[in-house]
């Protein structure tokens, strides 16, 4: 039976074991307040409580299950936006520096997790990305050319070694060597740990009710109490209804994921390499991933956001047909039923690069909003620029991601 709108990797996850957090209390002072306790408020966290800088997470429900426990669970080098498309959007300078950020935090946040010893099933994994059709052939050529032009290396597979490797009739494909794959609950949960272990208190159950800032401070009210602060970090992922003016960057979309029930070992060989991502050049993309090396898990047939009341229809509609389009690249897999069937909302940018620092109308505040690479990526590269920007120290690669582009 398939189980609608839940996350597998809460499922999976003992319930014995799920860590807790005190609810925000009383009024003192706090020197940066991060809102949010997904993966980015908590990469932010432990990011800060490292370099000795006493920082308090607020977490509206339960860290790692909201947005985060929805998500995919991949880390890409790339940020899933067309390297040509971005060059005419702000530039070569500019995406050569996107790129080069973010392929650098894939690497670093893949050491991270390995040196905090986080077990998150942290797996490297490279990614293939694949045209179906002569079209999307053109558009990928177009995209290696760019590539190779600013200096960046894409590795040719034509259609033969496509079809002997992955089990798909393409057009050809390129493919990346870096890249990993994860359960983006546990390691959510286990930077979680690490930054109280470093001396960040981490609140749950303390939803932001109101903000108020003046020439010097903010104040930030919870339901049982206050903090006076000089940064507040918002990693909410998108606006929240306390800045609905930023809204305007965004337009708000929803992905759909499915995970198929265990494959059988007659029809698993039949899906060529498994140690490989497959990602099409559909609009919008669909991305292929093993878990555990027993089940497919398909992500893709993205739409706008639909109203809450026609979220659950929805969901069954998209896995429905997620696991249609599916066969269509893998006809072995006809007849085989989805274990999981859920979504993950996001807000995009025009350009589709996330918007990660200060915005001139919001004194004492940092955010991190728009992040529509589909992967885990940026979570760690937000956390790393919003620590630079607090101590005022950019770095060159940080430009492409503010919100004065």
């Amino acid at each position: 039976m398939t189980r609608y709108g839940r996350s597998p990797w809460i499922d999976r996850f003992p319930k014995s074991r799920v860590p807790s957090y005190p609810r925000h209390r009383g009024t003192g002072p706090g020197p940066v307040v991060i809102i949010g306790g997904g993966l980015t408020g908590c990469a932010t966290a432990y990011a800060f409580a490292a370099a000795g800088v006493k920082a308090m997470l607020l977490e509206a429900g339960q860290i790692g299950r909201g947005t985060t426990a929805a998500a995919s669970g991949w880390i890409a080098e790339e940020p899933g936006v067309p390297f040509d498309d971005l060059e005419k959007a702000i530039g070569l300078r500019a995406t050569r520096r996107a790129w080069h950020a973010w392929h650098r935090a894939a690497l670093d946040f893949a050491a991270l997790l390995r040196r905090l010893d986080i077990k998150c099933g942290l797996e490297e994994h490279g990614i293939v990305t694949v045209a179906l059709t002569s079209e999307q052939a053109a558009r990928l050529k177009r995209d290696r050319k760019a590539r190779r032009d600013a200096g960046f290396e894409a590795p040719v597979l034509n259609a033969r070694a496509v079809k002997s490797g992955f089990a798909l009739d393409t057009a050809g494909g390129l493919r990346s060597k870096a890249g990993a794959t994860l359960d983006p609950y546990r390691a959510c949960i286990g930077l979680a740990s690490a930054a109280s272990a470093r001396g960040a208190a981490v609140f749950e159950g303390s939803p932001v009710k109101r903000i108020t800032f003046g020439r010097k401070t903010a104040d930030v009210f919870t339901d049982r109490g206050s903090i006076r602060t000089g940064r507040i970090v918002v990693a909410t992922g998108m606006p929240t209804r306390l800045f609905k003016s930023l809204a305007r960057h965004f337009w708000f979309k929803t992905t759909y994921l499915t995970l198929t029930e265990r494959v059988p070992a007659k029809i698993k060989y039949q899906l060529g390499n498994r140690e490989a991502l497959v990602r099409d050049c559909s609009s919008p993309p669909h991305m292929i991933r093993w878990v555990d090396d027993e089940r497919v898990l398909v992500t893709g047939a993205d739409s706008e956001t639909v109203p809450v009341r026609q979220r659950e229809k929805t969901i069954v509609q998209r896995t429905g047909q997620l696991m249609y389009e599916l066969s269509t690249l893998y006809p072995a897999i006809s007849g085989l039923q989805p274990e999981y069937g859920w979504a993950a909302d996001y807000a995009r940018s025009g350009d589709g690069l996330p918007y990660i620092g200060a915005h001139r109308n919001f004194p004492h505040h940092l955010f991190a909003f728009g992040d529509s690479s589909h992967s885990v990526t940026g979570a760690y590269l937000a956390s790393r620029i919003l620590l630079r920007q607090h101590y005022e120290e950019m770095d060159p690669e940080d430009e492409p991601f503010g919100f004065h582009r």
